[in-house]
């Protein structure tokens, strides 16, 4: 049995802590690409995909929303992780030597009051874990970066100050992709199911597609809309519903936006993550 998942990045990464958290039993498997992770799904080299998708603070992870609709893979489940950075050097670095601070911009942009404090020039990398081994590599005691307590283990390098993002509910939400589909069982425990569509080009088309929804009194976590095929007037958009497809308002309202899209495909019907609740992702999370 295929007993692998795969994630984006180096070892160490946020995603690899949260294949770790989510199936502590599968073998993590990193690459270097999103494409990259797609593909060994697809060609059955692992069994799931570990993709972030969102982020509290920084919002959408570019280029998720391009792939999935076209990816021939499906939304299984959902993960949710608190992102804790810490403050890294190689063995010898103080906070008296450091002078730089490296990391992925998001991360650097969710430090920026420790960067400040400790007057660091900002250096922009690949990402986390990678920034760690880089330094790992160099000895450079003169660079910090910003990665896991999981990266500062693996790449053998000190953690100079610990957690030092600026907010405490910095978390971001994954999705856990197959090549195969594994819909929730309905009337189980709450569901969310996730779309993609593009509207018909007729007046208020948007408007009347999402009055379904409202109609039937179906809730939307999330609505996004993203340019695609290098045009500005056709866009597509990403939904999150709370619902199950067999419950009958759910129904109503998917034959209502299928009616005023041209395009409509189901992602994945998959169970609620208990994190929603302590989150309160409808108020606050993802908005």
């Amino acid at each position: 049995m295929n007993n692998k998942i795969v994630f984006q990045g180096e070892m160490g990464a946020y995603s690899h802590i949260a294949c770790v958290k989510k199936y502590p039993n599968m073998q993590a498997i990193p690459v270097q690409t999103f494409e990259d992770a797609f593909l060994q799904v697809k060609e059955n080299k692992v069994k799931y995909a570990m993709i972030p998708i969102d982020n509290s603070l920084a919002g959408r992870v570019a280029d998720i929303h391009y792939l999935l609709p076209t990816s021939g893979l499906y939304i299984i489940d959902e993960f949710f992780l608190p992102i804790e950075h810490q403050l890294i050097g190689v063995h010898g670095a103080t906070e008296k030597t450091i002078k730089n601070i490296m990391s992925h911009r998001h991360a650097l942009g969710q430090c920026r009051n420790v960067i400040r404090k400790l007057k660091l020039n900002q250096v922009v990398g690949a990402d986390t874990a990678g920034s760690a081994k880089i330094i790992s590599e160099t000895k450079d005691v003169s660079t910090a970066v910003l990665a896991s307590e999981l990266a500062a283990e693996i790449y053998d390098l000190k953690i100079l100050r610990r957690n030092v993002e600026d907010e405490d509910h910095n978390t971001t939400r994954f999705i856990i992709l197959s090549s195969e589909p594994d819909d929730a069982e309905p009337n189980k425990q709450p569901t969310i199911t996730s779309i993609v569509f593009r509207v018909r080009n007729v007046p208020a088309a948007l408007y009347k597609a999402m009055g379904g929804f409202a109609t039937n009194s179906v809730n939307l976590t999330k609505l996004e809309s993203y340019i695609i095929g290098g045009s500005f007037s056709a866009a597509q958009f990403y939904v999150d519903i709370e619902g199950h497809p067999h419950e009958k308002n759910v129904q109503l309202a998917l034959e209502e936006l299928d009616f005023f899209s041209n395009e409509l495909k189901i992602l994945g019907v998959y169970n609620a993550s208990e994190m929603r609740k302590k989150l309160k992702i409808n108020d606050n999370f993802l908005k």
